[in-house]
């Protein structure tokens, strides 16, 4: 069978974070590991408290559970701190992980910041050349690249500043048009768009849907393009069918 790894933060209402990542490594057929980077408070509406996990067991775990597992694929999320980073990209190389899918998260969808002083930086500096796949939203791309990111030609210009960081291949995601949203998928050769239909509402953790879809299509051995291009089709999907729990935000059918 194969497997997953999520690096990312705990979400207590099962709606993005690692919890979301493993519904969505589970509905696609592969098996889900996780290693929790931060702990949160929060509900549908908002971001209460944010408490990083110990740094020595944060690498202790991961690295007991890689000596014993090589997971097929691997992808990171909320990190929050630059040591999570550092240690993550040192324990990539020394198992020599490939597979591996960057979501560079900043913000919640409800607004918080999701990342201390100097972490984003070190995604760049660290994790970007290890990536496969990196899937910043249009707010995180504008932030990496210190550039406004707001039509289809921002997305073109920020993907190629974004590809000269390391990563294979850069998703931007987020870009609306009339009546689509649209994803912009680059490799460095040639750009695809992948337009998407308008759904009314707010949904919590569609970013963390989408680059865990993305990791588990990877995991079972389709090749990039047609990672995202099933991913898309998969978070279109679940929030065609999302659900109301709290007062906030829906919550994706995984």
């Amino acid at each position: 069978m194969k497997s997953a790894l999520t690096v990312a933060g705990s979400d207590p209402t099962g709606g993005a974070g690692l919890q979301a990542d493993l519904k969505v490594f589970a509905a696609l057929g592969v098996h889900g590991m996780s290693i929790p980077a931060v702990l949160t408070a929060q509900n549908t509406s908002k971001v209460g408290k944010i408490s990083p996990v110990d740094k020595d067991f944060f690498f202790g775990q991961m690295d007991l559970l890689l000596s014993d597992i090589r997971p097929d694929a691997m992808k990171t999320g909320m990190l929050y701190s630059g040591w999570t980073v550092e240690a993550s990209a040192e324990l990539i190389g020394n198992y020599a992980l490939g597979n591996l899918v960057v979501d560079p998260v900043t913000v919640s969808s409800t607004g918080a910041s999701l990342v201390e002083n100097g972490t984003l930086d070190k995604i760049k500096d660290k994790l970007f050349p290890l990536s496969s796949v990196i899937t910043p939203n249009i707010y995180e791309a504008s932030v990496l690249t210190g550039s406004n990111v707001e039509n289809e030609k921002d997305m073109q210009e920020a993907a190629r500043k974004l590809k000269d960081m390391g990563p294979r291949v850069v998703v931007i995601t987020g870009g609306h048009l009339e009546k689509l949203t649209l994803d912009l998928y680059y490799d460095g050769n040639e750009f695809h768009r992948l337009d998407g239909p308008k759904i009314k509402g707010e949904y919590h953790g569609t970013g963390c849907a989408f680059s865990a879809a993305i990791t588990a299509f990877l995991a079972d051995g389709h090749d990039a393009l047609e990672s995202v291009r099933r991913a898309k089709d998969f978070v279109t999907a679940a929030i065609r069918k999302s659900y109301h729990l709290g007062k906030g935000m829906g919550l994706l059918r995984i």
